[in-house]
């Protein structure tokens, strides 16, 4: 009968929380492995195949939503669920737009990690409630052609804002009510968007947008 049980594969750079994600679920699922990069994701899960991947966003190497996007390429059929500090609604809904099946902020109750797996092998999706509406605004809101301006969302202009300005990753955290691992999430996100290599060349692109005085 085990074998017929769901095959879940963990990806997060915090061990603890991997191995407590395990417990957690092992009583209903079949945890086949757990990884701490997401480059490893990608190799193990073409290894073993899982019906659902449980990954954390920021991890070094290679970021979640890169490495689950690689995975789902590969493996299209797999589910993908984001356990995650990162309560960003812009942030949640780039992870749906990559092909999330479910978002779980780490903040939650034990029983909606199985809840989301639960709900996910059924082919519906889940997502926090207060981040629904404020989704599906921000996806009307983005039909509009993209300007050279509109490159960035709110949220990168604020942290973009603040790094022009001179402040730290733990001062734009504190400012913004996020976590210094968000802040370098948006950070790593301006780069792709920009092409920028370095924070010099964000804060230049700041100078010549008027972000400085947003």
């Amino acid at each position: 009968m085990s074998s017929l049980r769901a095959r879940i594969l963990i990806a997060d750079d915090h061990l603890l929380v991997a191995e407590v994600c395990k417990q957690l679920l092992e009583p209903e699922f079949a945890v086949v492995g757990i990884v701490e990069n997401g480059a490893d994701l990608v190799i193990k899960a073409m290894e073993v195949r899982p019906d659902v991947i449980l990954v954390d966003i920021t991890m070094p190497v290679l970021n979640g939503l890169s490495a689950a996007s690689q995975v789902k390429l590969l493996l299209p059929n797999v589910k993908v669920v984001y356990l995650t500090m990162h309560s960003d609604p812009q942030i949640a809904m780039e992870a749906f737009d990559k092909g999330a099946s479910a978002y779980v902020l780490k903040t939650c109750a034990a029983s909606e990690l199985a809840r989301a797996v639960r709900t996910v092998l059924t082919g519906r999706r889940c997502l926090p409630s207060n981040l629904r509406e404020i989704i599906e605004r921000l996806r009307w809101e983005r039909v509009k052609p993209i300007a050279e301006a509109d490159r960035l969302t709110t949220r990168q202009r604020e942290v973009l804002q603040l790094l022009a300005q001179g402040k730290n990753m733990q001062e734009i955290g504190d400012s913004l009510e996020v976590t210094s691992r968000t802040v370098a999430f948006h950070k790593y996100r301006m780069r792709a968007a920009l092409g920028a290599k370095s924070d010099a060349e964000l804060i230049q692109y700041a100078v010549r947008n008027g972000v400085l005085a947003a």
